[in-house]
């Protein structure tokens, strides 16, 4: 039986053929029109699964298997921007992955800084969609070259505004959500001069003046006004919608420390028995357009309860009303 790899780049020679090419052209642009008619998710999660597996099966690198796993990214994500996903997170690196071996942990560090600028630079993907690049992390764990590189990749995109690609790395939800309540302390404990007109006071005489005159930040000095919006509000990930769908791919089915605080009863989490560097349009395109028809039944059903309340409402008023005039 021939491997992965062998069949995809037997797939792969098949579908250069110039007419399957232009038919499959065709059919994808035809698939993502499709999909931009219907309800689309404006916020997507991918956990890229499967990298090292899919070289350990293939008996490749590892490292290539990483650089095939960029090249799936790149790919889908043109599909999401052209079906009009305005937000795509993706996992990237995970704290927990600093435990891997060296070699391989340098080696992921200098994909990252190579693939990155790749994604960002003039005319490349992030222009043609006006995506801007956002790394969510802890970046005192990342080596400062790293971190030139990519904050230059990130200042390549500033500008740009149609669409956003959050990058994790290196990242834990648990540590993103772990800083959300750290800014929330600071923030509640730290002193905040008081509203009245009078002028404010001299500036102490010793740093060991009271303190006192001082109040808390406005809104959070009472414990009970904090709430999960408040934490909501000091993620990440604040000022981007609700997360719509996650997709895992690799058949594993668990998140990995990975957007748990963002998952919420609305977000479809979907687990796809195929390794990342397999994961192309055709396995995606099906997920976004069972998302849609999902996300238009939740729809009719809201719009059904919701006459019905009013119908209940009506029937309510007008007994009222005919009671009151037997009266």
């Amino acid at each position: 039986m021939p491997s992965d790899l062998h069949a995809s780049r037997t797939r792969k020679w098949l579908l250069s053929s110039p007419p399957v090419e232009w038919a499959l052209l065709q059919l994808k642009e035809l698939f993502i029109n499709s999909v931009r008619q219907g309800p689309v998710p404006r916020h997507v999660a991918f956990v890229m699964d499967g990298n090292r597996r899919f070289a350990r099966r293939n008996q490749i690198e590892t490292v290539e298997g990483h650089n095939m796993g960029f090249e799936a990214l790149a790919k889908i994500l043109e599909v999401c921007y052209k079906s009009g996903v305005k937000v795509v997170t993706v996992y990237a690196f995970s704290i927990e992955n600093f435990k891997r071996p060296l070699m391989e942990v340098n080696a992921l560090m200098e994909i990252a800084k190579i693939k990155l600028t790749q994604l960002c630079q003039h005319g490349d993907l992030m222009e043609r969609y006006g995506a801007s690049l956002r790394i969510l992390g802890d970046r005192s764990l990342v080596r400062q070259d790293v971190l030139d590189v990519v904050d230059e990749a990130v200042n390549m995109t500033k500008h740009n505004d149609q669409a956003i690609l959050n990058v994790c790395f290196p990242y834990t939800s648990r540590h993103e959500i772990a800083t959300s309540v750290q800014q929330i302390v600071t923030l509640s404990t730290s002193p905040h001069p008081p509203t009245s007109s009078s002028p404010p006071p001299s500036p102490p005489l010793s740093d060991t003046s009271s303190t006192s005159d001082h109040t808390a930040t406005p809104d959070l000095s009472d414990i009970e006004a904090i709430t999960e919006a408040t934490i909501t509000d000091h993620l990440f990930t604040a000022d981007n919608p609700p997360l719509d769908l996650l997709v895992r791919t690799s058949g594993v089915k668990r998140l990995s420390d990975f957007m748990l605080w963002q998952c919420h009863k609305d977000t479809e989490i979907v687990f796809i028995d195929c390794l990342w560097p397999q994961f192309d349009i055709w396995r995606f395109l099906p997920v976004l357009v069972e998302w849609g028809v999902k996300r238009r039944r939740a729809e009719r059903r809201g719009v059904e309860r919701g006459d019905e309340v009013a119908r209940e409402r009506g029937s309510t008023a007008t007994a009222v009303v005919t009671a009151t005039a037997v009266r």
